[in-house]
């Protein structure tokens, strides 16, 4: 059976993104676990995120070589993936979590994440008429759900984080199967293939060039907060709270609120760069979230419901402007070189985000909680200039229909 209903298929396509998701920061959301059993370093506990993003970032390259997303049905690579993810992160169960086998299999699992977040975004385009921001809203806050859902198997799941990385991937397996019930959108078409020749045009061509210093303003924040918000958490709440209050259960219920709160900060940012703007809302977002990275610190090992609040904001202003980036890509680039720009920019964020993850145990070292996440903020504000320069060049008329 196939539902062939724009609400339905939506609906199954933003489980499924939900579900396989969790893959993505499974391994994360355990590493305080891991860290005390097997004493990781700090490098070690980058490597479980970071790997991640390399394995994405060599996926996305691979596959639009190849033209994956072209020569198959997108469910059908969806499903590969998922199935295949899973698979690699329920690996971590049966292997040394200190060895170098497990960042082989985080990288794998990080390469299968590109046959899922970027096929479901082709699909959610499909059904896209006049609001792409809110289609692509929509997946970019199914991934943000999905990456907060680890958080949440690991709060339920006591002090075992094998009972997450089994969750996560279980949940995964069901999302590879589940995608096969949404029909395809009419506005589905084969996308452009990767051009190399023309990956200087995303540097060359001033709108595109733009748009490309916001996002990577944008991404310099967005994972290495997602990353070390749950440490940052737990280290303040255990400070703050008496043993008996269970403060690890706290933070780590903490850490999926915030997360997940970028969820709704997606879909009201489709929203508002739809009727409003697109430059109107990323800066506004990064705004909100650079100022959120500068004064977080200052309320470490404080009142733990005023910090879980202060960083709620700050889950949903981080991601609320992701998806806008890519939308702009796509209404500032031309329409031949949609494909091999989005791409492009893809690598080079999620390159960008290896250097921040790392950063963060040293800032930590050096500079203590208090001040270890306003280096993050460098980003944002760079990516508010960015933006309010595109703002206000002839070009930016092409975003959202005429709403800059």
């Amino acid at each position: 059976m196939v539902f062939r209903s724009k609400p339905m298929a939506l609906a199954i396509l933003a489980f499924s993104q939900v579900a396989a998701m969790a893959l993505w920061f499974s391994a994360s959301a355990v590493v305080p676990a891991l860290t005390a059993e097997f004493a990781l370093g700090g490098f070690q506990q980058s490597l479980f995120t970071s790997a991640v993003q390399a394995g994405f970032v060599a996926g996305s390259i691979a596959s639009a070589f190849l033209g994956l997303a072209d020569r198959m049905d997108p469910r059908r690579l969806f499903t590969l993936a998922a199935v295949t993810g899973a698979a690699a992160n329920a690996g971590l169960l049966v292997v040394d979590p200190g060895g170098p086998l497990a960042i082989v299999l985080r990288f794998i699992t990080g390469m299968c994440m590109a046959g899922v977040y970027p096929v479901g975004m082709k699909m959610a385009a499909g059904w896209a008429r006049g609001d792409m921001g809110l289609m692509v809203g929509l997946l970019v806050g199914a991934l943000t759900l999905g990456s907060a859902a680890p958080h949440l198997f690991n709060a339920f799941g006591g002090i075992d984080w094998r009972f997450t990385l089994a969750a996560s991937s279980l949940s995964a397996a069901a999302a590879g199967l589940a995608i096969n019930l949404a029909a395809l959108g009419p506005m589905v078409a084969a996308a452009p293939r990767f051009r190399p020749g023309f990956v200087l045009w995303a540097w060359k061509i001033r709108p595109v060039r733009l748009a490309n210093f916001g996002y990577l303003g944008h991404m310099w924040e967005l994972y290495a907060m997602w990353a070390w918000i749950g440490v940052f958490l737990q280290a303040s709440f255990v400070a703050s709270l008496p043993p008996a209050a269970e403060p690890a259960f706290w933070a780590k219920l903490a850490t999926f609120a915030v997360i997940a709160a970028g969820a709704a900060g997606c879909l009201a940012g489709g929203l508002f760069a739809d009727r409003l703007g697109r430059t109107t809302l990323t800066m506004l977002a990064m705004g909100v979230s650079g100022g959120c990275a500068l004064v977080v610190g200052f309320l470490f090992g404080g009142d733990p419901v005023l910090l879980t609040l202060l960083c709620i904001v700050w889950g949903v202003a981080v991601v609320a402007d992701s998806a806008q980036f890519s939308a702009s890509i796509a209404e500032l680039s031309n329409r031949f070189l949609v494909g091999t720009m989005l791409t492009t920019q893809v690598a080079a964020g999620f390159t960008l985000t290896l250097v921040t993850i790392h950063l963060m145990p040293f800032a930590v070292d050096w500079l203590g909680w208090r001040y270890a996440f306003m280096p993050l903020a460098i980003g944002p504000f760079l990516g508010v200039v960015a933006m309010a320069r595109l703002r206000a060049s002839p070009a930016a008329y092409r975003l959202a229909g005429g709403r800059r």
